[in-house]
């Protein structure tokens, strides 16, 4: 074994003075390419509107090191990308920690200190590590070539929602993919090449600690010493440039997302979407204007400079992955909404209006609906732009669900549904919006309610019971039931109603309800982008709140659920909320609910999107239906992967024949292909409302019933032990 000190290699093995001199200076140069690039984006998120994301900053960081070290979100519904992701990650961050210590040892301990680190054990094991690494590196760059190439995942291709008459050019995208693989392979590959030659040359014995360079060391054995070193030194120059290109090139493409996507998530708002934002504040008069007298905010975001930083930041940050655009319902019933396409619409935008620069992004051609493809403007004119009606337009803005499938999916901290509602906002304002909609918000302003009824007839869905509820206003109760508008109003609805009301009495349950001092809870609303309507709602419930005597809250409405759990604290009101599904779970764990009749049924449960994805809640109608006997086959995404009935983001007040096939009658089909299914279980009056009529638009009422859950409680506890405990009241 040679000593310590021989244990080493050479890094400008051959090389003249004057090609180290190249190399430095190219290397300074790319740095200074990067660099400028790096402050071009930066400049260009100073344009945006002001934000606080820095509050809890090492919180911030840790968590978004920990999805980061993990892939975790990149993992998530992907394990195939996710594995290709994580050897890719954590191969290119030991080969950066690697070239970092080459050039520390190099050029700073070795001139400066005569102090060399890679040399004897710890060159040694720093050979071997860098050997796995780029063997990892080169593996996961493969299998991402080939899920691309073979896959044909529908996420992938990049065809635009709304198809713009077919006047658009997005083979930018795909070009800037192979760039970006293609650079890192040959990065990888010419890495070993490098290491090959050099170790050929005189194959000594330490080097087998190279294992992958030792290896090609043998393929290379039958050359000549010139040719070896003339081999090494086109080899070693071909890596180089290939990684000056890489750093030149990264500030101007897909391959910033190296950077984008560790500060959004960093960023990221976990909560985000479950609550939305105020509107944003009037601006400050500029320095020598008067100020006006009640300033008043701007209602929602109109130019690409409305946006905040954060949101700017967002649309740097997507990769294109597609798998908002897979998982969403408004694109999956044909409407012109992608998410992805939104975001990466807003970031074309922002590109050339605000100029920092992007090499290979999406064209348009003459006769699309983009803005710019009718007569160039200039920087300043694009900045007058009315975002939401010219760039993203209407059509595409009213699509969305709000059922946050976007932003669940997405691996790298976007909030796409903030963005939409604060241009939907301005919509509003605009009275841009259909007439459905319209008559909607005129009953909720007129009413409290989007049936325009009257408020008296809140309570009137009683009508059948043998008693009658307290009403919370003037008797205290344990429980505030907030009904919601279907649960009063909707006749298909109230009967549902009437189940719950009589279960939880038969149970001893104390509650009771607010009659006609209740109003639509605003979660909808504020969804809509009507936000002065929202508060207005929010305004009069927690009046009446406050009169009421209850100690926690339950609604059978996940929306309503909503909303009192992540909207209404940032209002003072702080209540303990349930779903209806957790009370019957407590009921029956507390011995309180016996039932007479198992139910050996077949059944399917659609999750609410605002359950399940927006509030966690998954369990609690599972255990429920498991202590009915039901036979539970689920759907396969369920969840917090559940698909959307459609009805959310007031989508259930408006015209829905843009939509080429409903995604409520998508989801019967997906329950049917289950097999012999006889009940469609649903656990949110709008559910029941969309899913009873899709299954009658499908013809499918022969096939499957739909069901919600209450009811399947009531055949379970039976006539007898019904009458039974009628007679005992």
């Amino acid at each position: 074994m040679p000593e310590a000190n021989q244990i080493t290699r050479e890094i400008f093995l051959h090389f003249p003075l004057w090609m180290q001199l190249v190399f430095y200076a190219v290397a300074g140069l790319t740095s200074l390419a990067f660099l400028y690039g790096f402050y071009r984006r930066y400049l260009k998120y100073r344009r945006g509107r002001a934000e606080n994301r820095f509050d809890h900053l090492g919180q911030r960081i840790s968590r978004a090191l920990a999805a980061i070290a993990s892939n975790s979100t990149v993992r998530k519904s992907d394990s195939f990308a996710g594995f290709a992701h994580t050897l890719i990650f954590w191969s290119f961050v030991l080969l950066f920690i690697g070239t970092t210590i080459v050039a520390i040892d190099h050029d700073f301990l070795v001139p400066l200190f005569d102090i060399k680190l890679l040399q004897g054990t710890f060159y040694l094991w720093f050979s071997v590590t860098l050997d796995i690494a780029g063997a990892a590196l080169i593996i996961g760059i493969v299998m991402m070539m080939v899920r691309r190439a073979f896959f044909k995942l529908p996420k992938l291709d990049y065809t635009r929602a709304d198809k713009q008459d077919g006047k658009y050019d997005r083979s930018g995208y795909s070009t800037d993919d192979m760039i970006f693989v293609g650079l890192i392979l040959i990065i990888a590959v010419t890495g070993f090449f490098i290491e090959g030659f050099r170790i050929a040359e005189s194959m000594p014995e330490f080097e087998k600690w190279s294992p992958v360079g030792w290896l090609m060391a043998g393929w290379f054995q039958g050359m000549d010493a010139d040719s070896l070193i003339t081999a090494h030194l086109w080899s070693w120059w071909t890596h180089a440039i290939a990684v000056f290109l890489f750093i030149g090139y990264l500030p101007y493409s897909k391959m910033m997302h190296i950077f984008t996507d560790t500060f959004n998530l960093i960023f990221h708002d976990p909560d985000s979407g479950r609550h939305l934002p105020p509107l944003p504040p009037a601006p400050e008069p500029k320095e020598g204007e008067k100020k006006k007298k009640m300033a008043m905010p701007p209602m929602g975001y109109t130019t690409i400079t409305d946006f905040t930083w954060k949101e700017l930041l967002d649309f740097d940050a997507c990769t294109k992955c597609g798998r908002c655009h897979a998982a969403c319902p408004a694109n999956a019933a044909g409407t012109t909404l992608s998410p992805r396409d939104v975001i990466l619409d807003l970031r074309t935008f922002a590109n050339e209006a605000l100029k920092p620069g992007e090499w290979l992004q999406q064209k348009f051609l003459p006769g699309s609906k983009w803005p710019l493809a009718k007569n160039g403007k200039s920087s300043d004119e694009l900045l007058k732009i009315d975002v939401p009606m010219e760039v993203i337009r209407p059509e595409t803005l009213w699509s969305c669900t709000t059922c946050m499938a976007c932003m669940a999916n997405c691996p790298v901290g976007i909030e796409h549904l903030t963005s939409i509602v604060q241009m939907r906002r301005h919509l509003v304002d605009l009275g841009e919006l259909d007439d459905n909609l319209q008559g909607a918000l005129m009953n909720l302003g007129d009413y409290g309610n989007s049936f325009g009824e009257s408020p008296k007839k809140r309570g009137r869905w009683q009508k059948g019971l043998s008693f009658k509820l307290p009403d919370a206003r003037k008797e205290e109760v344990d429980y505030l039931w907030f009904v919601g508008d279907y649960g009063s109003f909707d006749p298909r609805i109230q009967g549902l109603s009437r189940h719950v009301a009589d279960v939880f009495h038969r149970a001893g349950l104390s509650f009771g309800i607010l009659y006609d001092g209740e109003k639509n809870s605003g979660n909808d609303v504020r969804r809509v982008g009507e936000e002065g309507l929202f508060e207005m709602l929010v305004e009069d419930n927690l009046a009446v709140l406050k009169k009421a005597k209850f100690k926690e809250v339950f609604t059978t409405d996940p929306h309503t659920l909503n909303a009192f759990r992540n909207e209404y604290p940032a209002f003072g009101a702080t209540y303990t909320a349930h779903h209806y599904t957790n009370i019957l779970v407590k009921l029956i764990e507390e011995g309180k609910l016996n039932f007479a009749n198992k139910l050996n049924y077949k059944v399917t449960l659609h999750d609410p999107c605002y359950l399940a994805r927006y509030n966690g809640e998954i369990e609690a109608p599972r255990k429920v239906i498991r202590a009915l006997g039901l036979d539970l086959r689920e759907m396969p995404r369920c969840g917090a992967n559940t698909f959307c009935c459609g009805a959310g983001g007031g989508r259930i007040w408006m015209d829905t024949s843009n939509e080429q096939k409903r995604t409520s009658e998508q989801r019967i089909e997906e329950a049917l292909s289950l097999g012999d299914i006889q009940y469609f279980v649903t656990v949110c009056p709008k559910d029941y409302a969309m899913y009873s009529d899709a299954v009658k638009a499908t013809g499918n009422e022969d096939k499957i019933i739909v069901k919600d859950l209450i009811e399947l409680v009531v055949e379970a506890l039976g006539e007898e032990e019904k009458a039974a405990d009628e007679a005992e009241n």
